[in-house]
């Protein structure tokens, strides 16, 4: 890491952890072992509170997309907090409407209707909430090693564990096969066999149910569970069955949303041949840093709610402001095409490992959304190894952050404005500390 903020003090970073730990949750987790304060930002590097700097390859987990304190972002909120900061939905809100405009344009659904929350689990509880009521029906359909939230709803859709802290449930939750392939029964077939086998999981479990399901809720590629990527194609095939059924098909895009893939503005759009979701949802990035998520579904299925509703804070004024305004920067630089270029150039240094670093089993994703599993050379996941390459990584002077079911995946996710020599600069360094953390335990 580099030192080069001269008001940096040694020792703040130990003093606010203790504060921490004295008036807030254990269960809130941290990253490294000695946890660092984030106190400011520009483009695409941050500095800690002891002066340290840092090139950011995680955003605040995904959410800081386009640049860190960048200026149009900063101008919309000031601007829109002189005038007013909150009113709610009970009130014709201006950069609400605008913001939701906008979405509705890029949303590629049909006949869209926008619901504006403060987060990525409001806006899946929302859409549970959409899904069940259309359907009557309180049984989902979720993928394994997913997550969703940690609303009480959303946790109860999660198939990951780790993150899923009860089994008590308002919905009738079912988990198919999908995305995650190195350690699964299906690992080692085939990208054709292996959606061949999950559509008939899919066939399966839908057979064992009580006829009427309510929805799938999935992530075109999974966040929190490593960026676990399905072959191209899957849910088109998922899609046909649901249709057979009359099942509603959400795509949670809160970390794949907005052209972080490269390839497409949507996750879902690899999957597009046999049509779209029913309903979207959204979050993180789209607020650069704001607290904002939503919901896009059709007009059908978004006005189906029989009963009044408002909210708060989903797109207060001051939030839709800086969401519109980092929006309009993100489509104005073609912010995604630079995700599929420097997420090339990153990915095709990270793939030099696979066979040449020990302990990396796996190099995966689309764009800016890159996975590095790491396991021991019997197989068994390796997430001491992950959480070792983390702080040599931090050492050096790059963040990215980890996930995956045994929390043995670095999740690689630097902002879309990356440039290439960037792009090149963190690769060298995720290297480096991959070897010597590789070569070091293999020896």
């Amino acid at each position: 890491m580099t030192t080069d903020n001269p008001m940096g003090s040694p020792g703040v970073h130990a003093e606010l952890a203790k504060r921490r730990k004295a008036v807030l949750p254990d269960w809130l987790n941290t990253l490294y072992a000695e946890p660092i304060d984030i106190d400011h930002g520009a483009g695409r590097h941050v500095w800690d509170a002891e002066g340290n700097r840092y090139l950011d390859f995680f955003g605040g987990i995904l959410t800081t997309m386009t640049a860190h304190a960048l200026p149009e972002v900063t101008a919309a909120v000031s601007e829109q907090a002189g005038k007013i900061l909150h009113s709610s939905t009970l009130y014709l809100n201006r950069p609400m409407i605008e913001l939701a405009e906008r979405i509705a344009e890029v949303s590629g659904i049909d006949d869209p209707r926008v619901f504006l929350t403060s987060s990525g689990t409001e806006a899946n509880d929302t859409a549970l909430l959409l899904a069940t009521g259309y359907r009557a029906s309180n049984q989902v359909l979720a993928l394994r090693n997913s997550y969703h939230g940690r609303s009480f709803s959303s946790m109860a859709v999660t198939g990951n564990s780790s993150w899923s802290p009860t089994s008590l449930s308002p919905v009738q939750a079912q988990y198919v096969h999908g995305s995650r392939r190195p350690g699964a029964p299906l690992a080692d077939l085939s990208d054709a066999d292996f959606v061949d086998a999950c559509v008939r999981d899919l066939e399966d479990v839908l057979d064992q149910l009580h006829g009427n399901v309510a929805c799938l809720i999935a992530e075109p590629i999974q966040g929190v569970g490593g960026f676990a990527t399905p072959p191209d194609g899957l849910f088109a095939r998922f899609k046909e069955v649901l249709d057979r059924h009359g099942i509603l098909w959400i795509s949670d895009e809160v970390q794949t949303g907005w052209g972080r893939t490269g390839e497409n503005f949507w996750g879902w759009q690899a999957h597009a041949d046999n049509g779209k979701p029913d309903i979207v949802t959204f979050a993180k990035g789209i607020g650069n840093g704001l607290p904002i998520g939503g919901v896009v579904a059709s007009a059908e299925v978004m006005n189906s709610v029989a009963a009044n509703s408002i909210s708060t804070f989903g797109g207060s004024p001051a939030t839709a402001a800086g969401a519109l305004a980092n929006l309009d920067y993100l489509l104005e630089h073609d912010l995604r095409a630079n995700a599929r270029h420097t997420g090339a150039i990153l990915r095709a240094e990270l793939d030099s490992a696979l066979g040449g670093i020990p302990g990396v089993a796996d190099v995966r994703g689309k764009g800016l959304m890159i996975g590095v599993e790491l396991r021991w050379p019997d197989g068994r996941p390796a997430p001491e190894m992950a959480a070792e390459v983390m702080e040599e990584t931090r050492r050096r002077g790059v963040l990215v952050g980890k996930g995956g079911l045994s929390g043995n995946v670095l999740r690689i996710a630097p902002l879309l404005s990356v440039t290439e020599s960037e792009a090149r600069e963190g690769a060298r360094v995720l290297l480096d500390a991959l070897r010597e953390v590789g070569e070091a335990r293999s020896s």
